[in-house]
């Protein structure tokens, strides 16, 4: 039976080459950051269990990764430090300490590979013994204001030891202006901020707290993050929060996790000119690969598809620990 219908969409799938033709999203190497955690007094990588082929690197084996990184065609990585616990306190200190291994990897990457671009995290989770992103008040309470002052001095030494972004990911308040203004007044004109703007208290980042050794406070579970952190209900105030990102200066916006809010992509796209960047948190990672090693799952077509979605939805450049695999594949 041949019926006369004027409109046979399937006459744009018919072959390989029609596909390839009409695609509309597309993704390449030089869309991804790669995350990458460092560490001291290591003499090799320590691999992360919880995260099938990530690593701890020590700073001999950081380079090397990154040569391969950049190699790939991969524009830039993000690096997130590994503190040890003796010297982690309750306000951070650490943080701001010259020789730390942060400001020494900046330092290093920054001299032997000048062209890969490099952005430095900017939160005091690592560097507190209780795990929060800020300082504590009186109260126990997250104090906004103590920690937006030590964040402007961390990013200065950030950019000033070789970092071309930083992103600031705590979700404090009025932290975007602060920064930008720290950063103008030492020169640092140039260093761009990528604002975790639309960072949610979301259940995908325990991977990534083992991996820093920020999952928990001492004798506690894992630990309550959403008086800061964005409610997972919540999408206005998701897109209040990158407004007022974007009204302090900031370069780029960021939405995480990437998969689960595909809708605050999506909205943010047609509510702002700026760049958005998405990051493919460490749970979304986890998953994936739980999943394939237990055969529900393949692993490739899940791990592409997953990242084309986020492209889909209107993300710029995404953050995620598939960086190296899928620059293999292309």
């Amino acid at each position: 039976m041949n019926f006369e219908w004027l409109r046979r969409p399937r006459r744009n799938r018919s072959s390989i080459q029609v596909r390839n033709l009409l695609q509309e999203t597309t993704l390449s190497p030089s869309d991804l950051i790669y995350p990458i955690f460092i560490k001291a007094g290591i003499s090799k990588p320590e691999p992360i269990e919880s995260m099938p082929g990530i690593f701890r690197h020590s700073l001999d084996s950081l380079l090397q990764e990154c040569s391969e990184v950049a190699a790939l065609g991969i524009p830039a990585i993000a690096l997130f430090p590994v503190i040890d616990p003796i010297h982690k306190t309750p306000e951070a200190e650490y943080a701001l300490n010259p020789d730390q291994i942060l400001y020494q990897a900046l330092k290093k990457i920054k001299k032997e590979l000048p062209h890969l671009l490099l952005i430095a995290d900017v939160a005091l989770d690592p560097y507190t013994n209780h795990g929060h992103d800020g300082v504590l008040n009186a109260k126990g309470e997250v104090d906004n204001d103590a920690t937006v002052s030590l964040l402007q001095r961390l990013a200065t030494i950030e950019a000033q030891a070789g970092a071309d972004w930083v992103a600031p990911s705590d979700m404090m308040d009025g932290r975007v202006e602060a920064i930008r203004k720290a950063l103008d007044d030492a020169n640092l004109t140039e260093t761009s901020i990528l604002a975790y703007s639309a960072k949610f208290a979301s259940a995908y980042y325990g991977p990534f707290r083992e991996a820093v050794g920020s999952s928990t406070k001492a004798g506690t579970g894992y630990l309550d993050k959403r008086s800061y952190q964005l409610n997972p209900a919540n999408r206005r105030e998701a897109l209040l929060e990158c407004q007022l990102d974007e009204k302090e200066g900031a370069d780029i916006l960021m939405v995480k996790p990437a998969g689960p809010y595909l809708d605050i992509i999506r909205e943010l796209r047609n509510q702002t000119l700026l760049p958005i960047a998405a990051y493919q948190v460490s749970g979304e990672y986890a998953q994936i690969h739980a999943a394939a090693q237990n055969g529900w799952l393949d692993l490739e077509k899940t791990r592409d598809e997953s990242l084309l979605a986020i492209k889909r939805a209107g993300a710029d450049m995404i953050l995620t620990y598939f960086a190296k695999e899928v620059a293999r594949r292309k």
